[in-house]
């Protein structure tokens, strides 16, 4: 059977580049990270056409809402609250197979945005093939899996294979905002019996993530002319301090939690903001800061705890601080994901690899969070990620995708269908 869909891809794969390129060329850039929308509606309307013309049994369009995602965070703390949500809807196509089985392929169609054009060798919506690479703006980030698993579908149907199970295909909306569309999707009921999340993975096998927090830390001080200093109270010199009793916590963590396929928490303060003049003691200051932890060893509330009581210990011990306490807030969070690797869909995944491309998959770990979490977490879906392309071209100047790449993960997908749906 792999002979044939080798030679099936083969013999169909110009016609499976050009729909990559279709896709590529339509811009479905987020705006503001999705808090001011995002240019979707184009690229989502050319997916229901195109699964309607591949004779899904159904095609879904679902509108996209603030109150799915308030939900999601009150019941998951997963979501990004007051997105614009005008024309974005996800789709959700469902081919029907002969056996009991689903599984499911899940990929975003929104970009970041492009940039500055000038920097670009070639215009980010004109996709253009050189050297065996196809260059566009979200080629790799990550239209090449989504557009993979469509053609793994088709190439089954080309070969003239029935499906042995059924597939279901959500393209959504707003991933790049911190995964409002995938969240949507499985809180109204989306899954299947494993998941497979698209993104780019460069020919391995991701099967965890760390989990994230993005905290932000204001600080109150007293104002004074600097040159007389020791009346007042500077909040950056506050916010140093705080910032070292973090860094205590970051070591313990470092110290006490390790995992085989992911590297061990960390804090990082990106971001630091306070004072008005070199002349005048700052009575503001704010620091915001990124933890990623660890999967099933620690917890969203775990952290958030340990976090502050870090903060407030080091607090109770400055005469200051300890009467002025400084305001912590999150504003971004999402949780971790790791899969088992006994669990059969693991095992499934290993042989249509072995199958498709002759060789063992590599199982590794990513400190970057994606939808993963979300059909694990949410949907409680056996769930793995794997898809074309490298992690490096992820909102990169000059964009592309190797499309051996994206031709083999069309292959895998093809025998996945079949060896994960086949009773």
């Amino acid at each position: 059977m792999m002979e044939k869909l080798k030679q099936t891809l083969n013999k169909n794969k110009d016609k499976y580049i050009k729909r990559l390129s279709d896709l590529v060329a339509i811009d479905t850039r987020d705006l503001g990270h999705g808090i001011d929308g995002g240019l979707e509606k184009k690229g989502q309307d050319y997916m229901v056409e195109m699964f309607r013309q591949m004779g899904a049994a159904s095609v879904e369009k679902h509108q996209m809402t603030e109150a799915v995602i308030q939900d999601s965070i009150a019941q998951h703390k997963e979501g990004n609250p007051g997105h614009n949500y005008d024309g974005r809807y996800n789709v959700y196509a469902a081919f029907e197979g002969t056996g009991s089985k689903s599984i499911m392929f899940n990929g975003h169609i929104d970009t970041m945005p492009p940039g500055d054009e000038k920097l670009w060798n070639t215009p980010p919506h004109t996709p253009t093939i050189r050297d065996g690479k196809m260059y566009g703006l979200g080629v790799c980030d990550m239209k090449g899996g989504l557009m993979a698993s469509a053609m793994a579908v088709q190439l089954l149907k080309d070969a003239e294979i029935p499906l042995p199970g059924k597939v279901v295909i959500t393209s959504v909306v707003d991933e790049e905002g911190g995964g409002n569309g995938s969240i949507a999707a499985a809180m109204n009921g989306q899954k299947a019996d494993a998941v497979v999340v698209c993104e780019p993975t460069d020919e391995e096998l991701i099967a965890a993530h760390m989990g994230f927090i993005f905290f932000k830390i204001e600080i109150e001080g007293k104002a004074v002319h600097s040159g007389s200093k020791w009346l007042g109270v500077s909040a950056i010199e506050k916010a140093v301090k705080l910032m070292a009793a973090i860094d205590e916590l970051e070591h313990k963590w470092l110290m006490t939690y390790k995992h085989t396929l992911l590297p061990s928490p960390t804090s990082n303060a990106g971001v630091i903001e306070g004072g008005t003049a070199g002349s005048t003691v700052a009575d503001y200051c704010c620091f915001k800061t990124c933890v990623h932890y660890l999967p099933v060893q620690m917890s969203h509330d775990q952290v958030v705890k340990e976090y502050t009581e870090a903060i407030y210990r080091c607090c109770e011990g400055d005469e200051w601080l300890k009467d002025h306490k400084p305001r912590i807030s999150i504003y971004q969070a999402g949780g971790s994901f790791e899969m088992d690797l006994k669990h059969e869909f693991v095992g499934a995944f290993r042989s249509a690899y072995k199958t498709a491309l002759g060789k063992e998959v590599k199982v590794v770990g990513s400190p970057a969070g994606c939808d993963s979490r979300v059909w694990r977490n949410i949907a409680k879906c056996p769930t793995l990620q794997y898809g074309p392309g490298r992690q490096a071209q992820c909102h990169a100047v000059n964009e592309y995708i190797e499309l051996q790449q994206y031709l083999d993960a069309i292959l895998v997908y093809a025998q996945l269908i079949i060896d994960w749906c086949q009773e």
